[in-house]
């Protein structure tokens, strides 16, 4: 092989520069001369041959930046303690509510040594089997529990595994009781929807349209409902909505609780509105179905999940951005005559809600969380009128997600609550008690370190102010320490104070965690996400800068001890951000990024992602995504900070491309002594990893971000806790 310019590696310890360890050649890449001419704009495109990963070509190329990646982690001397720490600090366990149907709880439990995590079932008396155990079916742990469906009576559940690096997921059926498998596989049913129908004998669910009937480069969606009944074979299964004339629609699906209706909501990738069908299901494989909301018309999201009576309870953010609670007739077309039950609060968005309809309730009730300043507030109201009869009390000043009640009728209601030094953590709220405890078996156990966690607003350049989360040592230093900054910003995902195992580390070595709360996400409700998405993406990476910008001006820290970090659309953040602003970072992690943002379109799911970045097919979008797209606005010459880009080997949803060519571009351009690295893993997907590669990825990113601010676990001050574990 070729060999290219030569960079090099240097280690940082402490306050000290050390010495060069190694010269390491990067792999050559050849420059094409491939440039595009895009309504008028000659677009360059110069590793476009890097998008064919199984040339061999790309393959030998991409092994030697594998070697380059593994000769230069040898110098990172803190790896092994890194890895250690995170290992202290990962919580184990269960740590997402169950699903109680009929007498019968559904959990996920992954305890310590776990690969996966595995499906238990526990009966009315408390006694706990397991039902699934990925390991047990692939003993390399490649294969994962993605998701499950509990029937209503809780006699069968429908589970759904997913194999690395393989673009479809089959649905398996199996008896509770025996844990025998009575159904499927049911193919082509990645990331769907599931409702089952009273009885247990039949679901509806959704799934793609065989590849045989589309064309061999067409990456869009092509889903369909289908109506299963259990012991039919899936080639049997009705399609009772979708078309070719929908390619690109997500669909999800609620049925009433006595299964006299079906409700589906459509959304165009993952688009911030999306429609609302009804139907009456006096013919389950032909439903007729009424469009009660049209997104293009309300430009809202709308969830609707049914009541006793067959009417809807509306969770939207039509007419409030922040989200409020409706009521309206199942046929009702016009939003104007929704009624509406819990009013929005502009300084607290809506994160969801859950019914609680029991008969033995004295009256029906609407438990609601929401988000106010970054903590989670639990209110309990009358479902009839949505007055507010309590505010719950909660462990802390944190955060509270997957709020979940009994099915069919709720009677009671289990949430997962964590903090910067709690893990998650499942609690049960009782409404004929009025108490909420903490629920037996739930286990979670480690260590934590002493973490201060405190929220601060800093101004955007336009002056807008935005919130920065800091996760600090308890007994915090003046002066600046080494710094990990964290942001997404993308489709209206809002970032929270939640437990970090990785911030957990970084503070328990010393130093700072930060997350920005930049526009694009929803941390403020849907006009955040607005302000940031589309032709105003680019102020989701100028907000991110300035907040690196506060960072190191407030004194908290240094250009030299500041890293980034950013997962897939978070990614795209932090590399946009670093290209921009190389003069910030000493370091960057990208794991999973979008780079190229011209043809972000044709790799993965990308296609479904026009309306968070726009499309290159039009002039104007193409000039947006021109803009900021980190690949366009590398420049030659430019001393930037170092880099690591992390992916699987095949990544279905984003694509491996980005990760291919960015680095290649970086490395040709940079004129730093800093390198410029890939870390590639095989056997894996876009997320959701064994739990040992979990934890080697935490490591490396950590050693890295270590290695170029100066931050060494082997000198750590803060103090380690050890988090009680709850026996089972």
């Amino acid at each position: 092989m070729r060999i290219g310019r030569s960079t090099s590696t240097y280690v940082r310890r402490g306050d000290e520069l050390g010495a060069f360890v190694a010269q390491f050649p990067y792999p050559a890449a050849r420059r094409s001369d491939v440039v595009e001419d895009l309504f008028g704009f000659p677009v360059s495109d110069p590793y476009r041959w890097l998008e064919d990963g199984d040339d061999a070509c790309v393959q030998d190329w991409a092994a030697a930046q594998d070697r380059l990646f593994h000769t230069c982690r040898t110098g990172w001397h803190d790896k092994q303690s890194w890895a250690s720490l995170m290992d202290q600090v990962s919580s184990f366990g269960v740590v997402e509510p169950p699903m109680a149907r009929g007498s019968v709880m559904f959990l996920a439990e992954q305890l310590r040594g776990d690969e996966q995590r595995r499906l238990l079932v526990v009966d009315a008396e408390g006694n706990r089997r397991v039902l699934v155990d990925p390991v047990e079916i692939d003993p390399s742990g490649h294969t994962g529990l993605y998701t499950w469906w509990p029937s209503r009576e809780g006699e069968r559940v429908a589970v759904q595994m997913e194999v690395a690096e393989q673009p479809g997921s089959d649905i398996m059926v199996l008896d509770v009781r025996t844990g025998e498998t009575v159904d499927g596989p049911l193919p082509r049913a990645r990331n769907t929807s599931l409702a089952w129908l009273p009885g247990g004998d039949a679901f509806y669910y959704v799934s793609r349209v065989p590849d045989e009937e589309l064309t061999p480069d067409d990456m869009r969606l092509h889903r369909r409902v289908r109506l299963h009944r259990i012991g039919s074979p899936w080639q049997a299964d009705m399609v009772v909505f979708g078309g070719d004339d929908a390619p690109d629609r997500y669909y999800g699906l609620t049925v009433s609780a006595d299964g006299s209706y079906l409700a589906i909501t459509a959304t165009v990738g993952p688009a911030s509105h999306n429609d609302v069908y009804v139907a009456e299901l006096v013919d389950p494989e032909a439903p007729h179905f009424v469009k009660i909301v049209d997104g293009s018309t309300t430009h809202a999201r709308v969830l609707p999940r049914f009541l006793a009576d067959g009417d809807l309870l509306l969770v939207t953010d039509y007419e409030a951005p922040c989200g409020r609670i409706c009521m309206a007739h199942r046929c009702d077309t016009d939003p104007a005559s929704w009624h509406t039950l819990v009013a929005e609060d502009p300084q607290a968005p809506l994160d969801e809600c859950v019914v609680l309809d029991d008969p033995a309730l004295p009256q029906p009730l609407l438990l609601v969380a929401r988000t106010r300043h970054g903590t989670s507030v639990l209110t309990l109201h009358t479902l009839a009128n949505g007055r507010l009869v309590t505010e719950l009390p909660l462990p802390g000043a944190g955060v509270v997600s997957s709020v979940r009640a009994d099915i069919p009728h709720g009677r009671r209601a289990w949430f997962s609550y964590c903090d910067a030094t709690t893990p998650p953590t499942i609690y049960r709220y009782d409404p004929a008690g009025g108490k909420t405890e903490r629920e037996t078996g739930a286990t979670t156990a480690g260590h934590t370190p002493e973490i201060r966690s405190r929220s601060v607003r800093y101004q955007a350049g336009d002056g807008t102010e935005i919130t920065l989360f800091l996760f600090t040592p308890a007994e915090e230093d003046q002066g600046p320490r080494p710094t990990l900054l964290y942001g997404y910003g993308s489709f209206g995902m809002p970032m929270r104070p939640w437990f970090f195992p990785m911030a957990a580390a970084w503070v328990g070595a010393g130093g700072t965690y930060a997350v920005a709360c930049v526009r694009g996400g929803g941390e403020e409700g849907q006009h955040w996400h607005d302000a940031g998405r589309g032709p105003h993406k680019h102020r989701a990476v100028s907000d991110f800068n300035d907040a690196a910008t506060w960072l190191i001006k407030t004194g908290r820290t240094t250009r030299d001890q500041l890293a980034i970090y950013g997962q897939s659309a978070g990614g795209l953040l932090v590399t946009a951000a670093a290209t921009q602003r190389p003069d910030l970072y000493a370091a960057v992690i990208a794991e999973a990024p979008l780079c190229d943002m011209v043809r972000y379109e044709h790799f993965g799911l990308g296609c479904t992602w026009t309306d968070e970045f726009g499309t290159a097919s039009q002039p104007e979008q193409l000039q947006w995504l021109l803009s900021y797209s980190p690949y366009h606005n590398v420049a030659p010459g430019t001393p930037y900070p170092a880099f690591l880009f992390t992916g699987a080997v095949t990544d279905l949803q984003t694509g491996e491309a980005h990760v291919t060519k960015m680095c290649a571009a970086l490395q040709s351009a940079t004129t730093s002594d800093r390198p410029v690295l890939m870390r590639r893993e095989p056997d894996t997907a876009h997320a959701g990893f064994p739990a040992s590669k979990e934890r080697a990825l935490a490591a490396d990113i950590l050693a890295f971000a270590g290695n170029y601010t100066g931050l060494s676990p082997e000198k750590t001050t803060g103090r380690i806790r050890e988090t009680a574990a709850e026996a089972h």
